[in-house]
């Protein structure tokens, strides 16, 4: 960088993070004792006040208005689907998360007395980003892209974002933006006032909670997704009966929040695998499944041992024995051992919207044929199910069912996998985040 080049960036008025100084430095600079700020940002975060905890401590008052509604939305999960955002600042590292309890404290503290809080009431409505300072009177002011975030302000060890921001130097521009700040304040059809939500939210941040508490918000925390695809209203239109029908009316509680998992997995990823332990009525949840996919007209194809075609026939028969005759199930059943057997030689294997596989562990071998001392190619039962059944014909999802899916190592797994797939290895690279399945 010439000398040209460094004498300009000392004097201009860009606050980039990055060669030409951050915002954070401009806003220690001109925060004063007894300053007035209106702020606009997007984002807050406790440790965006921390790091400008000296500056902010001396000032007279704070107006703060979020421009994306989101933020307040995203404190309570009652009010929105799960967000980005974290007031607790995300890539901070270690040592800072430890000091947030203290800092929650100080910065609900510091709003408490401080700080008024309002945000924009209408989605993606306001996009700027402002920090307006009032000192008795001499104003100052910044605008651009910069959030109230440590990364945002240039603040952070690491990580800082480049942003451009650019100092207002006009006496003219900066009483404009004052009053623009004030218009859109005032305004009860654009803004809302929001600082209790804020000061709840943080609230939860520096009280102690108990074990039981921190045990149950660790739980929902790791099944939030799950919890969010069980819930029943997304599963199917309830005009079609389906949470009326006599098999779901059977299950268990547990069994039920198992059937609406697997249904949402098998709309989602193509395929689910039901590896419950033995007892715990995986036949009774596959049915449940099944029910949901006749009820869209779906054509089921159920796959077991030969010792188990009963059982399964028995549900779908009319029989005395059937204790869900009024649901009339139309799937077929047929055994492991009828892939590729020549009496079957008609049968429209690629015509099934749903295979469900009873024991499918027996398919954790992808074992390929081999070529027959007259040149033929004896094909296996895995390679028939996987190039005549899911890979042929009509778009083919998969249901199995397994209470021992791994016997001898994880590989078992993959192969099974592998049949939701349809032998597509990176099939769950956008979706779940899983470059390889092997």
């Amino acid at each position: 960088m010439d000398t040209d080049t460094k004498s300009s960036l000392k004097t201009s008025g860009i606050r980039d993070n990055h060669h030409r100084g951050t915002i954070g430095d401009f806003l220690k600079e001109k925060i004063l004792q007894g300053s007035d700020l209106s702020f606009v940002s997007a984002y807050f975060t406790i440790y965006a006040y921390a790091a400008l905890k000296e500056q902010l401590d001396q000032i007279n008052h704070l107006r703060f208005l979020f421009g994306e509604p989101q933020f307040i939305q995203s404190l309570d999960p009652d009010k929105t689907e799960k967000k980005a955002f974290r007031i607790e600042d995300d890539a901070l590292l270690l040592s800072n998360r430890l000091e947030q309890k203290r800092v929650a404290k100080e910065c609900s503290d510091w709003l408490k007395s401080k700080v008024d809080v309002r945000s924009i009431i209408k989605p993606g409505f306001l996009h700027g980003k402002m920090y307006h300072m009032d000192n008795n009177g001499v104003q100052e002011a910044i605008i651009g892209s910069s959030n109230f975030t440590v990364c945002g302000l240039g603040l952070g060890a690491t990580g800082n974002n480049i942003e451009l921001n650019l100092e207002v130097d006009s006496t003219r521009d900066r009483k404009d933006l004052k009053n623009w700040f004030d218009e859109v304040w005032n305004d009860n059809t654009l803004v809302e006032d929001v600082k209790t939500d804020v000061l709840d939210y943080l609230a939860q941040l520096y009280e102690n909670h108990s074990p039981e508490f921190i045990y149950f918000k660790t739980l929902f925390h790791i099944f939030e997704d799950y919890l969010s695809e069980a819930e029943r209203g997304g599963l199917l239109d309830e005009k079609t009966g389906f949470f009326e029908s006599d098999v779901w009316d059977m299950l268990y509680e547990f069994q039920k929040d198992g059937v609406k998992g697997a249904i949402n997995k098998i709309l989602k990823h193509h395929g689910c695998i039901i590896a419950d332990s033995v007892g715990l009525g995986k036949t009774f949840e596959a049915l449940a499944v099944i029910k949901y996919f006749e009820l869209l007209n779906g054509r089921v194809l159920v796959l077991c041992p030969k010792k188990l075609e009963h059982n399964w026939k028995v549900y779908r028969d009319n029989d005395t024995r059937n204790p869900l005759i009024r649901d009339r199930f139309a799937f077929t059943v047929l055994a492991h051992t009828d892939l590729g057997r020549d009496a079957y030689e008609t049968h429209n294997w690629g015509n099934y919207d749903l295979v469900v596989i009873d024991e499918s562990h027996n398919f954790r071998n992808n074992a390929r044929g081999k070529i027959q001392e007259d040149g033929t190619h004896k094909t296996t039962r895995y390679e028939f199910l996987m190039e005549r059944v899911l890979q042929t014909g009509v778009d083919t999802k998969v249901l199995l069912l397994s209470a021992t899916p791994v016997n001898n190592s994880l590989k078992d797994l993959r192969n099974q996998f592998l049949l939701i797939t349809q032998d597509q290895d990176m099939a769950f690279h956008e979706s779940l985040g899983i470059y390889s399945i092997a």
